[in-house]
């Protein structure tokens, strides 16, 4: 697939984006070994993420107070955690986000009734790479490929979104997640 750019596409996303303020939707994740998995996601705009992965994956991801959480639900080792800023998703879950500033775009394509945008930090292109795919009518976002500093992608497929509920604040405590791991 060939990316052109455009300048148009950044702006209008850029007004869609800031839109979304809590979502909770399934979601289906193709992973960089071709292995799928399934669960649930809510986001928190700015800066909360939770992916909990259906039985009997016990794995989850936490993006919360600028770092992201990883917890293994295969090992009983500490969970991993990572400055947000240091991933792609940084760029969705920003508080300002402006995919027009300059260099973070780095290409689009129109694929039929979806809009796809492949967008990197400018500061920081080594940390990797996001594609958003948006449907229209309604402009909407419904997946995102992650493409890691090792060149890997994984692949997160939205199912319908609840968009604008209130969502439990101890689903971004991990602190709390690491309580209930303990027992």
């Amino acid at each position: 697939m060939m990316y052109r750019f455009a300048a148009l596409a950044p702006f209008l996303i850029s007004l869609v984006l800031p839109d979304i303020t809590t979502v909770e939707t399934d979601f289906t994740q193709i992973n960089a070994d071709g292995t799928i998995s399934t669960g649930k996601i809510y986001i928190e705009r700015p800066g909360r993420v939770r992916f909990e992965y259906a039985p009997p994956d016990r794995s989850l991801v936490i993006a919360a107070a600028q770092a992201v959480t990883i917890y293994d639900g295969k090992s009983n080792q500490a969970p991993e955690t990572y400055p947000l800023r240091r991933t792609p998703l940084n760029l969705i879950l920003a508080d300002d986000i402006d995919l027009a500033t300059a260099n973070m775009v780095i290409g689009h394509v129109e694929d039929g009734p979806s809009t796809r945008v492949l967008a990197q930090d400018p500061e920081y292109p080594e940390y990797g790479s996001i594609e958003l795919v948006f449907t229209a009518d309604p402009v909407e976002l419904r997946q995102w490929v992650i493409i890691d500093d090792l060149g890997t992608a994984t692949t997160v497929i939205l199912g319908e979104m609840i968009k604008g509920e209130e969502l439990e604040p101890g689903l971004f405590d991990t602190t709390l997640e690491a309580e209930r791991r303990a027992n």
